[in-house]
């Protein structure tokens, strides 16, 4: 049987500084069948020459695109179109594989042809101390219930087959922060994907993503949550989706 062909997904702009990690982390993987697509929002700061400096590394795996787009979710739209991979899931250009072999375990679980997912863990870290861990966010205990309370798969460790997004559509690009969550909550609750949890950590976050920067991008969270669950017919409130911030104290390490 031939090997699933794994797409990998990272979006860009001006991240000159931390995609190099990103893109050395996807060459290190030992499972080898990886289409690697980078889609970069016409950065100025060198993105394109270090693209073009590392794609024979790839020896023609390596697809990317450098133009202007409408957001993030909009640019990982182009990504999932530019895909041809049997499964497809993304790393974002601040973070990178917690190991080598990350990919290899992931694949074999898609033998089973009822799965449509898979998904696990991440952890967090300040830029600069690699080794530290200052956030572990474990999704053992999700369940398509605890949507409705703001807990989601952590998004980085979320890889599907390509026909699932075929089936059920792309990222909404009217969404400020919270299309990742509205996609989970269509994944799971309109079209009920069967999905499979895997004690594994994918991948390591750098602290100061767009969706915790500060309490304005916590209350824009909320309100996208919130909305993400109406659109899909489940009651929520805002109340409900903020417990999720309380449960985050206890993925903090000391």
């Amino acid at each position: 049987m031939q090997e699933p062909l794994v797409s990998i997904i990272t979006v860009a702009f001006h991240s000159i500084r931390t995609l190099e990690t990103a893109i050395k982390s996807v060459l290190s993987q030992t499972y080898s069948n990886i289409e690697y697509i980078v889609v970069d929002g016409m950065s100025n700061d060198g993105t394109v020459e270090l693209l073009k400096r590392y794609e024979p590394d790839f020896n023609g795996r390596l697809r990317w695109i450098s133009e202007k787009d409408n957001g993030i979710y909009d640019a990982m739209n182009k990504g999932f179109r530019m895909a041809t991979g049997d499964v497809v899931g993304i790393l974002n250009s601040d973070d990178y594989f917690t190991s080598t072999d990350v990919v290899e375990k992931l694949v074999p679980h898609f033998e089973d042809s009822s799965l449509d997912a898979v998904y696990g863990d991440i952890h967090f870290i300040r830029d600069g101390e690699p080794d530290k861990c200052v956030r572990y966010y474990s999704s053992r205990r999700f369940s398509p219930g605890w949507l409705r309370f703001g807990f989601m798969p952590a998004h980085p460790s979320f890889y599907a087959r390509r026909e699932v997004f075929d089936r059920a559509g792309l990222y909404k690009t009217n969404y400020k922060i919270g299309s990742d969550y509205e996609m989970m909550v269509r994944l799971f609750f309109k079209y009920k994907i069967k999905a499979k949890y895997l004690p594994l950590d994918f991948v390591t976050m750098r602290l100061g993503g767009l969706s915790t920067r500060n309490a304005r991008s916590r209350l824009q969270l909320i309100k996208d949550d919130v909305r993400g669950c109406r659109e899909n017919g489940i009651y929520t409130n805002a109340l409900m989706i903020s417990v999720k911030f309380l449960f985050k104290i206890f993925e903090l390490k000391p």
